[in-house]
């Protein structure tokens, strides 16, 4: 079982079909931020930060390759700063998501951007996730009920129905709690390469010559299938003027 960063980093640096994923993903991300200054959170092993060099990236725990610690709650920035903030399998670790969005509408500047690809809960992803994956789904809970912060909470716990359910059932409810932060678009992606390729473990069934093609067609294929089988939702919010 993988327990922190380290580990991340160290199954990251020796797989290359998962580089390949993530370099897919990222180049979508980077496609739909907006010019300016980037904030990452929960950058953890520091992948988006190699893909994305002039990014400030930041993280809960403390690790070397980050440029600073700070919780997503409680953002130690000035109103109005950045022109984009990225995330990328965060959101559902985060104690309280209305806190965050919250900070995250006040941190952006007016046609700034939220980028946040998660996990998707649709019903072939949901019978992965429950079966073979440790992170719970839990589609019963209210994303934006008021949780108290607290300071010994273990970053890795988690709920992955928690995007899902922000763009989803409870998506006029954000757009009351954060009126600025207006949710631009929603894609569910991803059917077959990440699954097929272990994502973060040790081993994989697909050949790193394969996952360009099959990311490719998985893209092509994301409104017909996503629906019903994407296993990652990628989210964009935008800060009105």
């Amino acid at each position: 079982m993988l327990e922190g960063p380290l580990d991340y980093r160290r199954v990251w640096q020796h797989k290359p079909v998962l580089r390949l994923i993530y370099a897919d993903l990222y180049r979508r991300i980077v496609a739909a931020m907006t010019a300016g200054q980037t904030l990452e959170i929960g950058g953890g092993a520091g992948n988006f930060k190699t893909f994305a060099p002039d990014v400030v990236s930041s993280d809960i725990l403390t690790v070397p390759w980050l440029d600073l610690v700070c919780d997503a709650q409680r953002l130690p920035f000035a109103d109005d700063c950045f022109a984009n903030i990225v995330l990328v399998d965060v959101l559902h670790h985060i104690e309280s998501p209305r806190l965050f969005m919250s900070e995250a509408e006040r941190v952006l500047v007016p046609g700034g951007r939220l980028v946040c690809c998660e996990p998707a809960i649709t019903p072939v992803s949901g019978v992965f996730y429950r079966a073979l994956h440790r992170e719970p789904v839990d589609m019963s809970v209210d994303p934006l009920a008021a949780n108290a912060v607290t300071g010994d909470r273990n970053p890795y716990d988690s709920n992955q129905a928690i995007p899902t359910l922000m763009v989803g059932k409870y998506r006029e409810a954000v757009a009351r709690e954060v009126p600025r932060l207006a949710l631009r678009s929603v894609d569910r992606f991803s059917f077959w390469a990440y699954p097929l390729s272990g994502g973060f473990q040790n081993w994989s069934v697909l050949p790193a010559f394969a996952a360009g093609p099959l990311l490719w067609l998985e893209w092509r294929l994301r409104r017909l299938l996503g629906p019903l089988a994407g296993f990652r939702l990628l989210a964009v919010y935008e800060k009105a003027s």
